[in-house]
């Protein structure tokens, strides 16, 4: 609980979000957009370095997985839109002007549900807009002392999506929540891989408080450095909990840009907060306005997947998953456990997604693509052999295990390894004879009273079989012999 939560003030939270879109070009240019392993300065033309005379040109894809995002948060799109210049001079930009979208965005006044500990939370989005990237900014110590600036422009150009939500977040985790819903949706429709470790996702918050029961917005202090969940999280509570300290011991707050440092786990102030006319917003006179018919919006929103929120209630309804396994196998596995529980020999969809939870996404962890590099078949031929019989529980998973780390069919594996469940009661009757003979302190016990001893023995048993008994059988043909 936040200080502010406990006091009269209430949280208003708006999230800013910026995505680099899935695109082999640069905005208004035909250079690459993959700078991984590209050495400075070598993704360029005059163009994205800004250079006289040059003229920028449409990239229609980037428009597309805009108008994509607008169709998924069920925005609104306008049939005439238009680029604007948003004007400001840094040495990351190169032309002295941004061009973005300002009173007309590709899509406007959409929504998103997402979930959170006090229970669904419909978040407002105001706007989803175009714009181009700036360059980068490297700054590094000089040998003798000083500092010096180098400025990468392979960056500067690359198609970004602002997508800016309402006023109408009142929690930390609440903001954290709808940072990752709207992850997992740009993931999904394929707009952005939205990597946060790779800068291909940045958000920033506006947090300020007002007095509970009132209207005006208090004094807004904008976020930014948060570069995982955790720290959108973190970042926010903190801000809630310093502007709550100030408000309550008569402080004046200034509107600012704050940045986060995480080590610290504290915000810090960057400089004072720029106001929309401080930009000088004016029509973009190097591009036409651009139309959006309704033909060419169905053609995209019929190339649309199902959605995170359809496929989490599809899993629930179809399935029987409980909220919490729906919700975490669309989060991170969806085409995976897809696969595993429409295979032939179909498998129950609830111990593929146990099976698949327990063992497949704790194996993720440590290897994040892992899951995208084997067959949900496989998975499901665990299940199938788990269900018949002839692999015992801890022996299915062990099998899943060794399927994942080293990719071998679980067919071959289970074969290799020898691991048949272990039914016939003539050959478990010798492995408990064993058991029995070898522990007469343990059956004297049992004998004794002390009924619980029994599972230590069929413990031994399952160790004898290696794993391969049916462990019920066990323990009703031990019971039946030690009353003998």
């Amino acid at each position: 609980m936040t200080l502010a939560s406990r006091t009269d003030y209430e949280v208003v939270v708006g999230v800013e979000i910026h995505v680099q879109l899935k695109t082999a070009s640069k905005m208004f240019c035909a250079c690459s957009t993959d700078t991984r392993n590209a050495p400075p300065n070598t993704n360029t033309c005059p163009v994205c370095l800004g250079l006289p005379g040059a003229l920028p040109v449409i990239n229609r894809r980037a428009v597309e997985l805009v108008l994509a995002t607008g169709i998924a948060i069920d925005a609104t799109t306008p049939e005439v839109t238009r680029w604007d210049r948003k004007n400001y001079f840094y040495p990351d930009l190169p032309k002295g002007y941004q061009i973005s979208q300002y009173d007309l965005p590709l899509a406007a006044h959409g929504r998103l549900a997402v979930e959170t500990s006090q229970g669904t939370v419909e978040v407002g989005i105001t706007r989803a807009h175009l714009e181009e990237d700036t360059a980068r900014l490297l700054h590094q110590d000089v040998p003798g002392g000083g500092r010096l600036s180098l400025v990468d422009f392979n960056r500067s150009g690359i198609p970004l999506m602002e997508i800016v939500t309402d006023p109408v977040i009142h929690s930390a985790e609440a903001a954290r929540r709808y940072a990752e819903e709207l992850r997992l949706l740009l993931v999904t429709i394929g707009a952005s891989d939205a990597a946060m470790e790779e800068g291909q996702m940045r958000v920033e918050a506006n947090v300020s408080l007002r007095p509970r029961g009132t209207e005006p917005f208090g004094t807004k202090v904008e976020v930014k450095n948060m570069n995982s969940f955790r720290s959108v999280e973190r970042a926010i509570a903190f801000e809630v909990e310093r502007q709550t300290r100030a408000l309550e011991s008569s402080e004046r707050l200034v509107q600012e840009t704050r940045g986060w440092d995480d080590n610290r786990g504290e915000t810090y102030t960057m400089r004072l907060k720029e106001e929309s006319q401080d930009y000088r917003y004016f029509p973009e006179p190097d591009l036409p306005p651009l139309r959006t018919d309704p033909a060419w919006l169905a053609s995209i929103r019929a190339t649309l997947p199902e959605l995170p929120a359809a496929k989490r209630e599809r899993y629930g309804t179809d399935y029987g998953l409980s909220p919490y396994d729906a919700s975490i196998i669309a989060t991170s596995a969806a085409a995976y456990f897809d696969a595993a529980v429409t295979d032939s020999r179909k498998p129950d969809p609830k111990q593929v997604a146990s099976m698949l939870s327990k063992i497949g996404l704790r194996e993720q962890k440590s290897e994040p693509d892992l899951l995208t590099r084997r067959s949900g078949t496989e998975l499901a031929a665990v299940v199938a052999l788990r269900a018949g019989g002839q692999l015992s529980s801890q022996n299915a998973e062990e099998v899943y295990a060794e399927h994942l780390r080293t990719g071998r069919a679980v067919a071959q594996i289970v074969s290799e390894r020898g691991l048949r469940q272990i039914n016939d009661t003539g050959a478990l009757g010798e492995a408990i004879d064993k058991v029995i003979s070898a522990n007469p302190t343990a059956v004297a016990d049992y004998n004794a009273g002390k009924t619980v001893v029994v599972k230590f023995l069929v413990g031994q048993v399952m160790k004898e079989t290696r794993g391969q008994a049916d462990a019920l059988v066990v323990q009703q043909l031990l019971e039946e012999r030690l009353a003998q």
